[in-house]
């Protein structure tokens, strides 16, 4: 398989240069991925609320390129501030509970103030 791009039509992908996923054989690489809502790019003030836009995002991205949520083998997860990391538990859980990828969070500022998480995925698709 060549390697396939997607875009969801923010204009930092085309801005940057970059793709939200790129899928190259049976990896799959999401960018950082943050919460808004790119129909009209809107954006919670809730870090759980993004965090599940966030992987509403990241599910579509992956499914674009043949792959699924229960493909994933790691996640990164990104936040400004640490207390905003612990609301989002139940969501992540909701999301990755049964998958349990390898994870690692950081601290870091994020382009966007309103920005309270980002995730980025690397996935591999069992079965081709």
């Amino acid at each position: 398989m060549t390697r396939q791009l997607f875009s969801q039509g923010s204009a930092f992908e085309d801005t940057i240069g970059y793709s939200r996923a790129v899928r190259d054989g049976r990896w799959v690489h999401v960018s950082g991925t943050t919460g808004f809502n790119y129909a009209d790019m809107t954006i919670s003030d809730d870090p759980a609320q993004q965090a599940d836009q966030t992987f509403r995002n990241i599910d579509s991205a992956l499914r674009a390129v043949g792959a699924s949520i229960s493909d994933i083998v790691r996640v990164t997860y990104i936040v400004p501030n640490r207390d905003d990391f612990e609301p989002c538990f139940p969501v992540l859980s909701s999301w990755l509970g049964d998958v349990r990828p390898a994870a690692t969070m950081f601290m870091a500022g994020l382009y966007d103030p309103r920005m309270k998480i980002e995730i980025e995925v690397t996935a591999r698709i069992a079965n081709d």
